[in-house]
């Protein structure tokens, strides 16, 4: 009967990813939800199939009921249990349906755990003290022990395996003098992945080179016959970090960055033509189009305003870097800017507003991180482009392989 009640799963191809993220809460905690009262009636009644002759409770079918998903009431299917004595029979409680049409300890203690990453099939094996009543408390511990587990895998997971391709870093912030610098990586076949972060005071040197220490020490590695490129949202900070790691890395910077700066310079009523300058550069193909797109941004910025055109200027060749590599422009859209990694964070956002203070001198950030990087994983998709990945592996060989 339970099984029944399980919702389908979600066509995510048909989704948006924000609505996707939704669907997909809302179907685990339901999921989670029928585990553990599944869990409570059989140690009350035994398993369906081999009940229990020295009890006295028994399954009795089901009714409607009703308890909150994602702050609303939704109408689901309750199993019944029946306690019989020498004379009648009387309905129990079940103690975990009961938690769930509490909106209080539902919301904050139950829906947490799933959200950060207690699915269906973990929850079967969390342990009866710890999910027995679901008090507050042993679904607190739930969540801190489960999200540890997710820390320890998304930091100490070997990479010797992954064949990195294309590197993207960038930061979030998650308060005041809270922030937590990323690493996604893409690899030869176009498959994305959370490579590792770390959460520090700021977007610095310092904390992405320790990142990048980490992700070598996993193993992670570029290999000696081809380039790294790396995709960079144009911190000084971070370049510097990645090409001491990766001195002959190609990098290129990130044009919505690029043109989201310029428009802090510009009038509101020149933007719709820069945006069209930029969408210009984006369709264009190999190294000459690109130069001569790029030259009409210029002509565009000069005499707008002088700070603008220096701000266009300073990013050098890394703003053309992929358009020299002379590979198809079927990868521009991925690769020349950080919007995979800029995806990630505005469901991790979502995620995190659950929050309402951050505890610097804890762990608390972490578990919340790896959570909630955990969840928006688990919608990746191949790159588009993918096919072209090849011709991108060929072109970032160094010059003189090539002419080998």
């Amino acid at each position: 009967m339970i099984n029944k009640n399980k919702s389908k799963n979600v066509q995510a191809e048909s989704l948006p990813l924000a609505q996707m993220m939704k669907e997909h809460f809302r179907t685990v905690v339901r999921e989670a939800l029928y585990e553990v009262v599944e869990q409570e009636v059989q140690q009350l009644c035994g398993a369906s199939y081999r009940p229990d002759a020295q009890s006295a409770f028994r399954r009795a079918g089901s009714a409607n009921s009703t308890v909150f998903l994602d702050g609303r009431r939704e109408a689901l299917k309750r199993p019944r249990v029946r306690e019989q004595s020498d004379q009648s029979s009387v309905e129990v409680k079940l103690a975990s349906w009961q938690t769930a049409k509490d909106p209080v300890q539902w919301q904050k203690a139950t829906i947490r755990a799933v959200l950060c990453g207690v699915s269906t099939r973990d929850v079967g094996r969390l342990g009866e003290d710890k999910v027995k009543g679901l008090s507050k408390s042993a679904v607190s511990r739930l969540w801190q022990d489960k999200a540890a587990e997710l820390v320890a895998g998304m930091q100490q997971a070997d990479l010797g395996e992954f064949d990195l391709l294309v590197l993207m870093i960038d930061a979030v912030v998650l308060a005041k003098g809270v922030v937590a610098t990323v690493a996604l990586g893409i690899d030869t076949n176009g498959h994305k992945r959370i490579l590792g972060y770390r959460v520090g005071g700021s977007e610095n040197k310092e904390v992405c080179a320790d990142l990048l220490s980490n992700l070598a020490a996993r193993g992670l590695a570029v290999p000696a016959s081809r380039d790294l490129l790396a995709v960079l949202d144009g911190s000084d900070a971070l370049r510097s970090a990645l090409l001491a790691h990766y001195p002959t890395a190609q990098v290129q910077r990130c044009l919505v960055h690029k043109e989201r700066n310029l428009r802090g310079y510009l009038s509101k009523r020149h933007w719709a033509e820069l945006a069209r300058l930029f969408n210009q550069l984006r369709k264009v193909q190999g190294s000459e189009q690109a130069k001569a797109a790029a030259t009409a941004i210029r002509t565009f910025l000069k005499g707008k305003n002088a700070q603008a055109r220096e701000s266009f200027e300073e990013a050098g060749a890394d703003l053309l870097r992929l358009f020299h590599l002379e590979v198809p422009n079927s990868l521009h859209r991925t690769l020349l800017s950080t919007n995979s990694i800029e995806n990630v964070f505005k469901n991790l956002r979502r995620h995190l507003g659950r929050v309402c203070r951050w505890r610097e001198n804890t762990g608390q950030a972490d578990r919340w991180m790896a959570s909630g990087l955990e969840l928006a994983q688990r919608g990746f998709r191949r790159i588009s482009g993918h096919e072209d990945l090849g011709k991108l592996a060929v072109a970032l060989r160094p010059q003189e392989a090539k002419a080998a």
